[in-house]
């Protein structure tokens, strides 16, 4: 209920979503009467919708802390409650992220050992499986070391579960390359995640500047909530300007018009290939289950490809092989410190 363009475009894209994938079931969260109207006016939904009467609504505006106090009865909390009873797989939401991750991290919990819980991204790269993970785009603005080997070990998790590649590569965004750059805690991060990439079967490529986010360098971009979250948006904003760019230039003379209409094809796949809607979907990452937030002006193309994201990380049971792979990180983590911490012979 809470995205910009309201419950309309939700339920127009799960109908989108139904039409490709049969093996989809939808739990709708919201005004009742107000979802059975839109429902009913897509005759293919019926059977493959269940509604849940939650009358509040949390708005774009609400700030997450008047959420997690007054927050129960709202489509958003109850749509949580859904994944945390076992009734869905997984909550996709368009409405307020902050809101969304305080109430999934109380509703849902972090899972045991998660300091920080993540939102992870698709990236469109120039990697042969057409997109890199970058993590984390907004959940924290802090990080430290330990915090950006759990998000390392959860982005190679995702590539792993959601995309298919057995090794990810995983990189760490730096200023440079040069391993004396960066932060203090950027430099012990590259070691810790160095040290456990063979354990935890991913290749530990380094240092990774922000060219390489849409390159073929890694497969995992691991960084800070405020650095990721900035460059995200840098990202959309930049794909903006230059599909506006290319709509002027061949509105420029009417040798250019035809030129457009010759490149019709062409133009289309380079349209489809940098449309944001497309890969539409952060994935929180961290917690006892899954929930995948959709971008909060999302139309039916957006919902349609958040729902698809969710589908395929429930298809690969990807909660429960998460959980395995940051108990694993913990573990890890705790040896290092006690080594770290120990009594040293002099």
């Amino acid at each position: 209920m809470g995205g910009d363009a309201g419950p309309a475009a939700v339920v127009a894209g799960i109908h989108k979503s139904a039409g490709k994938n049969p093996d989809i079931g939808f739990i709708l969260h919201g005004p009742e009467a107000d979802l059975q109207r839109l429902v009913a006016r897509r005759k293919t939904l019926g059977v493959r919708v269940e509604i849940r009467d939650a009358p509040g609504i949390v708005s774009m505006e609400d700030k997450p802390s008047h959420v997690m106090r007054h927050g129960e009865g709202t489509s958003m909390w109850s749509a949580l409650e859904s994944v945390r009873n076992g009734e869905a797989t997984v909550a996709v939401s368009c409405g307020n992220t902050g809101a969304l991750m305080a109430l999934s991290m109380i509703r849902l919990r972090r899972l045991p050992g998660v300091n920080r819980p993540a939102i992870a991204v698709l990236w469109p790269s120039r990697n042969p499986q057409g997109f890199n993970v970058m993590l984390d785009v907004g959940a924290d603005i802090r990080a430290d070391a330990t915090d950006l080997l759990q998000y390392a070990m959860m982005g190679a998790s995702y590539a792993r579960n959601g995309m298919g590649l057995q090794r990810p590569r995983v990189g760490l965004l730096n200023v440079g390359t040069e391993q004396h750059k960066g932060r203090p805690e950027l430099r012990e991060a590259h070691e810790l995640i160095s040290a456990q990439s063979e354990t935890a079967n991913f290749d530990y490529v380094g240092f990774v500047e922000g060219s390489d986010i849409p390159g073929d360098t890694a497969d995992v971009i691991v960084t800070d909530g405020f650095t990721g979250n900035v460059a995200i948006k840098t990202g959309e904003g930049t794909a903006s300007l230059i599909g506006e760019l290319l709509r002027e230039a061949f509105r420029y003379s009417p040798l250019s018009r035809l030129a457009s209409v010759l490149a019709i094809t062409s133009l289309q796949r380079l349209r489809k290939r940098i449309d944001p809607r497309r890969v539409n979907g952060g994935v929180f990452l961290g917690l006892n289950g899954t929930v995948v937030k959709s971008h909060g002006g999302a139309d039916a193309t957006g919902v349609s490809a958040a729902v698809k994201l969710a589908f395929q990380l429930a298809q690969t049971g990807f909660t429960k092989k998460l959980a395995q792979r940051v108990a694993s990180a913990a573990t890890l983590t705790q040896d290092v410190s006690a080594k770290d911490t120990g009594p040293k012979n002099d």
